[in-house]
């Protein structure tokens, strides 16, 4: 059971090659979009940049300690072992692909149907 206080907002990490599309596996994100979620609408909080070799694999720890601080991660795909180490730091990997704005309206929506 999930609890959610008013006024607490949760971090949702986005992987996204351009703040417009969720584009990214979580693996090779060198960037991602961080949005406050308040259990009732997302505001944008800042573009974080990630040094990473995109020509080697396993690159998804660079990458999660740069999200640390967050809830949620979403992108278009992760590993194995990468989903492994998300849900070992206490996030949610969310798997979706399309707009920002689509997939921030769908997470929105499915949160509240399941805390309704």
């Amino acid at each position: 059971m999930i609890v959610v206080l008013i006024g607490v907002s949760m971090k949702i990490a986005i992987a996204s090659s351009d703040g417009k599309n969720v584009d990214l596996h979580f693996g090779k994100a060198n960037s991602v979009y961080v949005y406050g979620f308040d259990g009732e609408k997302t505001d944008f909080i800042e573009k974080r940049t990630i040094e990473i070799n995109l020509n080697e694999k396993h690159q998804w720890p660079i990458v999660l300690k740069k999200i640390f601080d967050c809830d949620f991660i979403i992108a278009i795909q992760t590993g194995f072992k990468s989903k492994i180490g998300i849900e070992d730091a206490g996030l949610k990997f969310i798997q979706d692909e399309g707009s920002i704005e689509d997939v921030l309206k769908r997470f929105i929506d499915h949160y509240k149907f399941m805390h309704s």
